[in-house]
């Protein structure tokens, strides 16, 4: 049997779904250039682009070092055994260098985009967690545990994600909910929540950058829920958010500006900050963001 020890994470690491943008070679080809700026994780998305685990295997093959993780692949997306059978893959192939973030998604994208029946979320990942670990794999097993977290916001979610995984993986998130999070699920799971950034000083601009990701998860009610939970008033989330939301949920400015807010995460209780550079462009690429943001980040996590 494997020892389930607690699993270490660098404590910054990049969130992007930008890599779905270019071909498949350049992805890999900057996966190994965030490697070699210093960032230790990389987190990749799913709704209907590359399926995350095709892509982790892609970008973590051009890699030595990286941690690779999903944030977040959508249980809805495959049965319990197919992501079983997947992390552990994965794992053989790169031990210790895969985490999968696992998330019931939302009400549209699960029965309008695939069909399925959404029915109560927390009952579903209780159960989809069950068959993962009754799962069977005939395949070379790996020599070092399946790693997961949940893809969780609220209290009962994040306590089933310290009950049943590594931890969890907020999205989303405002450094006041990762001092909740802390508090509910206790001092030994992983907390791993996204930040959104944007490396721009002017405040329109920022501010617009950040707006246009807003209004995508004010559509979504388990957002919304969450940040109502935190204080916010729906007078607050309008036309993607007033000013004070958008700072809130966005760390704009420059590179001391950002790192204040990934240090305030970090002295909340986060054990890492899955950093996301928001583009100018919808289907913009963040590189020079990504390599102006990593010398400061690195300074951060060694002080």
């Amino acid at each position: 049997m494997i020892e389930n020890q607690r699993f270490a994470v660098p404590a910054v690491g990049l969130w992007t779904g930008a890599l779905d943008t270019v071909p498949a070679a350049q992805a890999r080809e900057l996966a190994a250039e965030l490697e070699e700026l210093g960032y230790g994780a990389l987190w990749v998305p799913e709704i209907a682009g590359r399926d995350p685990f095709v892509h982790l295997a892609l970008l973590l093959s051009a890699t030595r070092r990286l941690l690779g993780a999903t944030g977040i692949a959508n249980i809805w997306a495959r049965d319990a055994i197919a992501t079983s059978c997947a992390t552990k893959a994965l794992t053989e192939a790169f031990p210790e260098r895969v985490l999968v973030g696992l998330g019931v998604s939302h009400q549209n994208l699960v029965s309008d985009l695939r069909g399925h029946d959404y029915g109560t979320p927390l009952t579903a990942m209780r159960r989809y967690l069950d068959k993962i670990a009754s799962s069977p794999y005939t395949a070379y097993r790996p020599t070092t545990p399946a790693r997961y977290v949940l893809g969780a916001l609220r209290p009962r979610m994040l306590r089933l994600a310290a009950e049943r995984t590594e931890g969890a993986h907020p999205y989303f998130v405002t450094p006041e909910h990762t001092a909740r999070a802390r508090e509910t699920m206790g001092p030994g799971p992983l907390l791993c929540p996204e930040q959104a950034v944007v490396l721009e000083t002017d405040p329109g601009r920022a501010r617009a950058i950040g707006r246009a990701y807003t209004s995508v998860y004010l559509s979504q009610p388990n957002y919304v829920n969450n940040v109502l939970e935190l204080g916010f008033t729906h007078d607050d989330l309008r036309d993607g958010g007033t000013d004070a939301f958008v700072d809130a949920l966005v760390a704009w400015g420059d590179e001391d500006r950002v790192c204040a807010r990934v240090q305030a995460h970090l002295d909340a209780g986060a054990d890492h900050v899955a950093v996301q550079a928001l583009p100018a462009e919808r289907r913009g690429l963040p590189d020079a963001q990504w390599r102006a943001l990593a010398a400061p980040l690195a300074e951060l996590t060694r002080g």
